[in-house]
């Protein structure tokens, strides 16, 4: 009896020891205690356990899980008060916290408010990412005053702007398609204004921009080089508030508040330029009635239903236009819509469910009524997801998910007026569906290794209705077939692994290595120099593969001073499969059978990049340089033989410097150097009927001369008000006034010397502009 009482006893013991010691869950979400904004990022450390602790995810939602016991908790970002909490946790816990700026940020007026570690760069498996919080970029001096995230972009490592004042940009040798760029996870196709003297982003809007380069997560896909997820503000939740800008070429103004405070918030944001306002003063009168100017609007709505669901409704509207007179019209925009379901099924599984649209399209007419003609085209998306966010342990988070695409294609119409002796033209819509769905893990082994591994399954299903085409090496048509709608063509698919892993040496120094592949399902062909509205956009068909690109990179990272500086070396390597290029005098415009005029190849590239970052004082910003190639070879371009890609830059440099003068007073300067983009030039010229034709040597063998500039930047924050704060932003683009070559061309100088010898005759766009921008916030 005795015997049995003292098992009994044990048995209850080691019962009751047991689920003293079992694992419970902590979750919740953190936000900004000013207004109620999901701080992505942030982390929750748990202080008695070596290597535990959680980051929140973009919705803000946090979970770990730890023994049940008593623990001490501390929530903590970067320019925030930590908060600490001593609790004896004995089930799962709901943690919901809002944390508040340091008092020594609140006594300053712009500040940088990251919501990463301060040694990230050091502890987290993935690849070095760019962050950008548009708050952090208000100071540096830009283009016409005008603050732009895609053009900050272009001053970090492996990052190459497209051309002297544009937003378009390449990452690592990839070219400008290449890139995927989501806002609130809609595809915008074309991101600029004003033929990309700005992007489609506007600041005041926008709560965080990253750029990934390298080990891209599982849950990406569409783009063989670089994802820009750039995410829209929710509005403030707490108060009514104001913002915007008067500046020399645009205005901008956001108005933001709660619905219902602290549950539901709405933030709509609006810019318009004017330039076309200063045409007035124009001694031509066809150029005083010109218009050009574009315009857009952000809104975005949220309600929190409960504490397990939230809903928003997010949306961008914006439109280019540009007119002279009666005679010649030209505009495009971009469209898109996203309606976003947050869902918590419990403590530890969270899902993110979306309903997407996205659209670009331009026009462009010439004359009018029945003396007229115009062109239109367009793309269309609908896309639905789901991701889930599954919170395993304290070691392992797991993220998996599927998506559908549904294209449409619209290549092209034209329709004239009576007078005009074109035959109306409308181009057959192209259809297809993509699809994709991924499993990625991120882990931590021990104290030292943290990885990131996923695998991405995609699919590209190009179907009816349309005819199909074969086409021979000449581009003669072999057969043709029509297709009725939703039959498929021709099915595409492919398993893209993603792998990232970080070795920690200390607290201070990392090494960090990366691998993924991606297949691109859709193409942009341009035989410009850079970018334009009017670029095709096409889909992968029976005639065109996929893009498939793999990159191999790996980095050292180390800090120095608490981090206050930061300096890595990333390295990579990246293979190109199935590039697209054109054929000399190739007609992409109108053309159903654009596929003929095509050639298909192979590229590559590597380099390294240097960065060193000062994050921490008066003094702050970074300095990089990278060295690289971008390489393309094309069998039916010089036989074969290995050519520069237009951006192909050998050497790339950039400073960026921001110095806290006084708490009125923040000057700021940056300065560009890269090698002249890779460009082909008429090597000869012969005759032929009585004409003189130039001979065009090999493809991009030339290069335009070495770019650099150097721009400077005051901000003066005014005298303080009642809930109102403004500022006035000085800046000068190209203090030293370089002539920097947009584009050369090549003129017979025969009248003005009598030679009849051909001269090189450079354009150049901007010299000096000095800008000024007045900047407000009210609350």
């Amino acid at each position: 009896m005795k015997q049995k009482s003292l098992l009994i006893l044990a048995f209850c013991i080691t019962t009751a020891l047991h689920s003293f010691s079992q694992n419970i869950t902590i979750s919740g979400s953190i936000t900004d205690g000013r207004n109620g904004e999901d701080l992505f990022g942030a982390s929750v450390i748990v202080s008695d356990m070596s290597n535990t602790g959680a980051r929140t995810n973009i919705y803000g939602f946090y979970s770990l899980s730890i023994p049940a016991g008593k623990h001490q908790l501390i929530y903590r970002n970067s320019g925030f008060e930590e908060q600490v909490l001593d609790l004896t946790f004995t089930q799962d816990t709901l943690i919901n916290l809002e944390l508040f700026l340091s008092k020594e940020i609140q006594e300053l007026e712009e500040v940088e408010i990251t919501s990463k570690r301060t040694n990230e760069n050091i502890t987290s498996a993935q690849m070095e990412v760019t962050r950008l919080d548009p708050q952090s970029i208000k100071t540096i001096p830009i283009l016409f005053g005008e603050q732009d995230v895609m053009k900050t972009l272009q001053l970090t490592p492996g990052v190459k702007g497209g051309g002297e004042g544009s937003t378009g940009f390449y990452v690592r040798g990839g070219g400008a398609d290449q890139n995927l760029i989501l806002l609130d996870e809609s595809t915008v196709y074309n991101a600029s204004h004003l033929l990309g003297f700005f992007s489609v982003f506007n600041s005041d809007a926008i709560k965080d921009v990253s750029l990934y380069k390298s080990g891209i997560p599982a849950e990406y896909g569409g783009r063989a080089s670089s994802v820009m997820d750039v995410r829209m503000r929710d509005g403030n939740n707490k108060n009514f508030a104001a913002s915007g800008g008067i500046g020399l070429i645009s205005s901008r103004l956001t108005l933001e508040g709660p619905i219902v405070k602290d549950k539901s918030s709405f933030i709509i944001s609006g810019r318009r330029s004017y330039a076309d306002l200063f045409l007035v003063f124009a001694p031509d009168e066809d150029i005083r009635d010109a218009k050009l100017f574009f315009y857009d609007l952000n809104a975005k709505v949220n309600y929190k239903i409960s504490d397990k669901d939230r809903i928003y409704i997010s949306g961008y509207f914006g439109r280019d236009k540009f007119a002279v007179n009666e005679d010649f019209g030209f505009n495009w925009g971009n469209k898109t819509g996203t309606l976003r379901w947050n869902h918590l099924y419990n403590d530890k599984l969270f899902v993110n469910t979306s309903f997407i649209y996205s659209s670009f399209d331009y026009e462009f007419s010439i004359g009018q009524g029945e003396d007229g003609f115009g062109i239109r085209s367009s793309i269309r998306d609908f896309n639905l997801k789901q991701d889930y966010s599954y919170f395993l342990n304290s070691n392992n988070s797991l993220k998996f998910g599927f998506n559908g695409i549904h294209h449409t294609f619209e290549p092209g119409v034209l329709e004239s007026g009576a007078n005009i002796g074109f035959n109306q033209i409308n181009l057959p819509k192209r259809h297809a569906l993509e699809i994709g769905g991924y499993l990625q893990n991120e882990q931590t082994v021990g104290n030292r290794w943290a990885f990131m591994y996923g695998l991405r399954y995609s699919g590209f299903n190009y179907m009816g209705t349309g005819t199909a085409y074969e086409f021979a090496e000449n581009g003669e048509v072999l057969s043709e077939k029509t297709y009725d709608s939703w039959e498929s063509i021709k099915y595409y698919q492919g398993f893209e692994p993603r792998l990232s892993a970080s070795f920690i040496i200390n607290e201070s120094n990392s090494i960090k290595a990366g691998y993924n592949r991606i297949f691109q399902y859709i193409h942009q062909l341009s035989n410009a120099t850079t970018s334009s509205p009017t670029d095709v956009w096409v889909p992968t068909s029976n005639n065109v593969k996929p893009q498939i690109g793999d990159q191999l990179a790996l980095g050292y990272y180390k800090n120095f001073k608490k981090d206050e500086y930061q300096v890595s070396v990333e390295t990579y390597y990246k293979w190109l499969q199935n590039q697209i290029d054109y054929k000399p005098n190739a007609n992409l415009l109108l053309n159903s059978q654009i596929e003929r005029e095509l050639v298909y190849g192979e590229g590559r590239a590597y380099g390294v990049e240097f960065q060193i970052k000062k994050t921490k004082g008066k003094l702050t910003g970074w300095f990089n340089y990278t060295l690289s190639r971008a390489l393309r070879s094309f069998e039916d371009i010089d036989g074969g033989t290995e050519f520069s890609a237009r951006q192909d830059r050998i050497h790339d440099l950039n400073l960026v410097l921001t110095y806290d003068i006084n708490k009125k007073l923040v000057v700021s300067t940056s300065f560009v150097y890269y090698t002249g983009d890779a460009v082909t030039f008429p090597s000869a010229l012969y005759e032929m009927d009585g004409y003189e034709v130039p001979y065009v040597g090999k493809r991009n063998a030339n290069r335009l001369p070495d770019y650099h500039r150097l721009d400077l930047g005051l901000t003066w924050y005014l005298k303080e008000r009642k809930n109102y704060k403004h500022n006035l932003s000085f800046s000068i683009y190209n203090v030293y006034n370089r002539e920097n070559a947009f584009s050369i061309r090549f003129v017979d100088d025969f009248e003005d010397n009598q030679t009849g010898q051909t001269q090189a005759v450079q354009t150049a766009l901007f010299k000096i502009i000095p800008s000024i921008t007045y900047n407000f916030n009210f609350k």
